[in-house]
């Protein structure tokens, strides 16, 4: 479990003092929470803005109005870019381009835990430029909680040092993050560490990020949980009731791109590319249940259900009727063993119990048969990756266990 030393060492230090005192003010019980949520939180970016977006109702019941985070930067740096990482609504979307000035006033929205405000450059010159650095100051001023963007091929030069010493002397937390670092991959430790000499800061203190991709945004959504450490116990309290929509996020992205490596008839011959998908699909799972695995012990778990031979074996049995082509039975098999494996992780890590083979096969083979069903409908000719995924992930909606793990019943059980 993360330690509130090892959260504190990574914070600015002007973040640092708030947390410490917040952290003095919670109960032993609420700092158990605080951190038991933070460690466990999947490092999956997708992963960690889903489980914000479940818990926003239950925050919002217990702590009312929520906090706001603005992100505040030079022109030009990917502060739109890293908004539109944030945002639930694609109408929320803020406009991105090469050219500089292309935010010209502050835009809100929605983020779960938090309300994430985009601001223009602040460090523009001209009539216009005052008043779009007024804007992007005053959001500042207004918020929570700041996240300070820079850009790692520009560097920190006097005027991104100025304006950092304008935002610090607000006296809000917040946390610095480096954007654009894949772009100076080879020579980024060098990179950030230049950067955090010239902000008088650590190495640990420059949050490394390619906001284009969402990389890095874990670190800096975990910065900003910090500073609310009495919400988070809460959430924390309250994980259980999301870890397993979590965990079915993660099993559907996984069932379709087996369902794609399938249309190809190589994973029923060899097995071994859906192990591949499926081991870091249990390794996600893990991390939403706390459960620690490595990659080894993944593809141990995978391999003790026995669902390569299962596939092979149910890919020869229904080849024999005839009927579906090849295609669509691969990617049909590919899909449930994903999905069974998956549940199977779930519910290892959730109550340590271990499906019965027999349940393996049976819940693989009623899948099988309903992913079937499910794809008839797009005739022989094989369709496009896509399409395919599309399909897929429309399917698995209509499953009752993407709602919750108890409804995958077990006939079996009184």
């Amino acid at each position: 479990m993360v330690t509130i030393d090892e959260l504190i060492k990574k914070m600015p230090p002007e973040s640092r003092d708030i947390l410490r005192v917040v952290w003095d003010s919670l109960s032993p019980a609420d700092r158990k929470g605080f951190l038991s949520l933070l460690s466990s939180l999947p490092s999956n970016s997708n992963l960690v803005r889903l489980l914000l977006r479940l818990s926003t109702q239950q925050l919002r019941m217990a702590f009312g109005q929520k906090h706001r985070v603005a992100i505040v930067g030079p022109t030009n740096v990917g502060k739109s870019t890293l908004y539109n990482q944030f945002i639930h609504q694609k109408t929320d979307r803020a406009e991105t381009s090469p050219l500089p000035g292309t935010t010209r006033t502050n835009q809100q929205a929605d983020a779960g835990l938090f309300a994430i405000i985009d601001t223009p450059g602040a460090d523009a010159v001209g009539d216009v430029g005052a008043r779009e650095q007024a804007e992007a100051l005053q959001a500042a001023e207004q918020a929570d909680f700041l996240i300070i963007v820079f850009d790692a091929i520009q560097g920190i030069k006097q005027s991104e040092l100025n304006l950092f010493s304008r935002l610090r002397a607000l006296g809000k937390p917040y946390v610095i993050a480096l954007n654009k670092i894949d772009l100076v991959r080879k020579e980024s430790p060098a990179v950030i560490a230049r950067a955090a000499q010239n902000l008088g800061l650590t190495v640990e203190q420059v949050l490394p990020l390619i906001a284009k991709t969402g990389e890095g945004i874990p670190e800096i959504l975990t910065a900003i949980a910090a500073t609310e450490p009495e919400m988070v116990a809460a959430l924390g309290r309250g994980l259980p009731q999301y870890r397993w929509q979590l965990a079915w996020r993660s099993i559907v992205s996984a069932a379709s791109v087996s369902a794609v490596i399938a249309l190809t008839p190589l994973p029923i011959i060899d097995f071994a590319p859906l192990i591949i998908i499926q081991s870091a699909m249990v390794l996600s799972i893990a991390r939403i249940y706390n459960y620690r695995v490595t990659i080894q012990r993944a593809r141990e778990l995978a391999a003790t259900f026995g669902l390569g031979l299962l596939a092979r074996t149910l890919f020869t049995e229904l080849s024999k009727l005839g009927g579906p082509p090849g295609w669509l039975l691969g990617a049909a098999i590919a899909a449930s063993t994903s999905v069974v494996m998956g549940y199977a992780a779930a519910t290892w890590f959730q109550s340590g119990e271990k499906l019965s083979k027999d349940r393996v096969n049976a819940l693989t083979k009623e899948l099988t048969a309903f992913f079937l069903d499910s794809l008839k409908s797009m005739g022989k000719k094989r369709p496009s990756r896509q399409t395919l995924q599309e399909r897929i992930n429309a399917a698995m909606q209509e499953l009752p266990q993407s709602k919750e793990i108890e409804l995958f019943d077990d006939p079996d059980k009184d």
